[in-house]
């Protein structure tokens, strides 16, 4: 039988995690007290407080750390950008067997609530209440490869251009690593020729619905994976609300939703016998 850290964390994500983790002490200096909690019993708990939406306080004792050790690693490993770099980690493994579309990739937003701290402002769409947004650009695939936070004010056309700028340097199968996609389709909240201007600057043919001239359903066809996307992310329970007061907690759960999402399709890919 299959424990729950084990299903939490499968082998092979835990493997992908140990290269991105900071080495730690296992000992102390003056030697004497309590071993130190495993790393991926840790990791196993944070997943689970990403996908429940539980409070740190509720986490069950069956991990084995208490909350508060679970809380110190996962504020530790968030100032250290692990997730970010967790989720490059995956995408390199899946862009190294072709398994990303770069033809044309899509960007989209969603809001949320935020109970407090920065990065979070009156929300348009939600009658002024206080909110944050998630921010991602998704492959053909709905695979999101960059992922960003900001106040639910913000308009989206500012966020484009940290957004792409934002996707990292990928493995191929052939070649050099790949970062820029062939087209990158947007709704009409990105409707500026700035915006279409510094893409073409970049080799990237841009695919915005123009307000007043274009259907909103013309671009459906290729922009519903980042919606099917966006449903994805708020799979993970946690990110239904914003409760955490700092911003690099916030984008550490986006970025776990968004490494739970690529990993779990590096493995089907596992299922299936491909090659590794």
């Amino acid at each position: 039988m299959v424990s729950l850290v084990e299903r939490l964390v499968p082998d092979e994500l835990w493997e992908l995690f140990r290269r991105v983790v900071p080495p730690t002490e296992v000992t102390r200096p003056q030697g004497g007290g309590r071993r130190r909690a495993g790393d991926r019993e840790v990791l196993a708990a944070i997943v689970f407080v990403a996908t429940s939406g539980c409070t740190w306080r509720q986490l069950p004792p069956v991990f084995g750390p208490c909350w508060q050790t679970v809380y110190r690693r996962f504020a530790q490993w968030s100032q250290a950008r692990v997730w970010g770099r967790l989720h490059r980690v995956v995408l390199d493994e899946l862009g190294s067997r072709g398994e990303l579309d770069w033809s044309r990739c899509a960007i989209d937003s969603v809001s949320l609530r935020a109970a407090k701290g920065p990065l979070t402002g009156p929300n348009p769409t939600d009658r002024g209440k206080n909110g944050s947004k998630i921010h991602l650009v998704t492959d053909r695939n709905g695979l999101p490869i960059s992922i960003g936070i900001s106040a639910a004010n913000l308009h989206d056309s500012q966020d484009l251009e940290p957004l792409v700028r934002g996707i990292p340097p990928i493995r191929s199968p052939r070649g050099p690593r790949r970062r820029r996609p062939g087209r990158l389709h947007a709704d009409k909240g990105y409707d500026y020729d700035r915006l279409r201007t510094w893409l073409r600057s970049r080799s990237i043919t841009p695919r915005i619905a123009r307000k007043g001239i274009e259907s909103s359903q013309r671009l459906g066809r290729h922009r519903w994976v980042v919606e099917r996307t966006v449903s994805w992310l708020t799979g993970c329970r946690r990110l239904h609300r914003r409760y955490e007061r700092k911003p690099e907690h916030f984008l550490a759960f986006a970025g776990i939703a968004a490494t739970l999402i690529v990993h779990r399709r590096l493995s089907q890919l596992g299922k299936t016998g491909m090659p590794s």
